[in-house]
C-alpha cells in the first residue's frame, strides 16, 4: 500500500511563493513517476508538473513553466513543488500522485495513488 501526504499549502499574495511537499510511504519504491495535479472550483483537474523516480526527467504544464520547479529526494521519499511568481489563477487544491508509468504522463488515469490534497489560495 502506498500513501501520499501533501503539505505546504496556504494563502499567499500574488507574486509570492510556496513550497508543497509530498511524502510517499508504503510501497513507494515501486512507483516510477510522481506528479502534481490541481483542481480549481468548477474546473477539471489539471496536470501541473511531474518527475521521474530518478529525477532525470521533468515535465511542466505551459501554465506554470518557468515559475514552478519540481524536485525529489528519494532518500526521504519526498517530492517538492516550488511555486514562485504565483498568480490568482493558480488558486486550486493541489494533489500529489504516484504511478507505475515509466513516462511522465499528464492524464489522471495514469497514476495509481493520490494524496488528499492541499489548498493553495493566491490573493490579488
Amino acid at each position: 500500500q502506498v500513501q501520499l501526504v501533501e503539505s505546504g499549502g496556504g494563502l499567499v499574495q500574488a507574486g509570492g511563493s510556496l513550497r508543497l511537499t509530498c511524502v510517499i510511504s508504503g510501497r513507494a519504491s515501486s512507483t516510477q513517476a510522481m506528479a502534481w495535479f490541481r483542481q480549481a472550483p468548477g474546473k477539471e483537474s489539471e496536470f501541473v508538473a511531474g518527475i521521474s523516480r530518478s529525477g532525470s526527467s521533468k515535465r511542466f504544464s505551459d501554465s506554470v513553466k518557468g515559475r514552478f520547479t519540481i524536485t525529489s529526494d528519494n532518500n526521504k521519499n519526498t517530492v517538492y513543488l516550488q511555486m514562485s511568481s504565483l498568480k490568482p489563477e493558480d488558486t486550486a487544491v493541489y494533489y500529489c500522485a504516484a504511478g507505475y508509468v515509466t513516462w511522465i504522463l499528464t492524464s489522471i488515469g495514469n497514476y495509481n495513488y493520490w494524496g488528499q490534497g492541499t489548498q493553495v489560495t493566491v490573493s490579488s
